[in-house]
């Protein structure tokens, strides 16, 4: 995956990670770039396209997939993450409905134009998806949620030509993670990082500091190779 001359899809693009990658991906030469965001907004570059999507909203859904004739790339950015001790199940419900959801809803949307080009669907996800994160325990179960719906879905593609890949994040220096004392990641180095990985090809991709020490653990355990194993029960993966 060459991002050059490409058509790209990113939500959340109005600020942190999702607006780095927007940057990057102009940077790299894209051919237009669809920024989906809930609120109103401008860029001067007149590659970008903004594009009103909350990614809850079916109707917002249905409506953004009609404006996007031909797409690339989708990366799923979008999310929310809240602190909490599991003690509300409305909370649990408002992340699996933004980080689980939206990305799966969004992606069946933009299907029809991904399986024309052979594109790829890059989720956003967390190293909270590997392990949780107490403080944020609710946003731990969603990424999770995401990161077994990303598997899934590059099991049931692998035969329709779109790739599927999962960008594992680290802290990285947003909104988000305002007022955490740990080392983090500039959003532009972890823009930076997802696409170099996503043109590399890799199905998971640890851009930043914060997850690039589990890169190794990851691709060669037991987790990793379970997918594998698993993914070979799809008949079109069968030998």
């Amino acid at each position: 995956m060459n991002i050059s001359n490409k058509i790209i899809l990113i939500t959340g693009a109005n600020r942190g990670i999702g607006r780095a990658l927007v940057e990057e991906a102009l940077r790299r030469g894209a051919k237009q770039v669809y920024a989906a965001t809930r609120s109103k907004f401008q860029h001067p570059d007149k590659r970008v396209k903004p594009l009103t999507l909350d990614v809850t909203n079916a109707s917002h859904i249905q409506r953004a997939a009609g404006e996007v004739d031909a797409l690339d790339v989708l990366i799923n950015n979008a999310g929310i993450a809240l602190p909490d001790d599991l003690s509300k199940p409305d909370v649990i419900e408002q992340h699996l409905a933004v980080n689980l959801f939206g990305p799966f809803n969004v992606t069946r949307a933009f299907l029809p134009q991904l399986k024309r080009s052979k594109g790829a669907v890059l989720n956003n996800l967390s190293l909270a998806a590997l392990a949780s994160v107490p403080v944020l325990a609710a946003y731990s179960i969603s990424k999770a949620a995401a990161l077994n719906m990303t598997q899934g879905l590059r099991a049931f593609l692998a035969g329709q030509g779109v790739k599927i890949h999962a960008a594992i994040i680290g802290p990285i220096d947003t909104d988000m993670t305002r007022g955490m004392q740990m080392p983090k990641t500039s959003p532009e180095s972890a823009a930076k990082g997802i696409f170099d990985g996503l043109e590399k090809g890799e199905e998971e991709i640890f851009p930043d500091i914060g997850s690039q020490p589990v890169a190794e653990g990851w691709r060669a355990g037991a987790a990793k190779g379970l997918e594998r194993q698993f993914a070979a029960f799809m008949p079109q993966n069968a030998a």
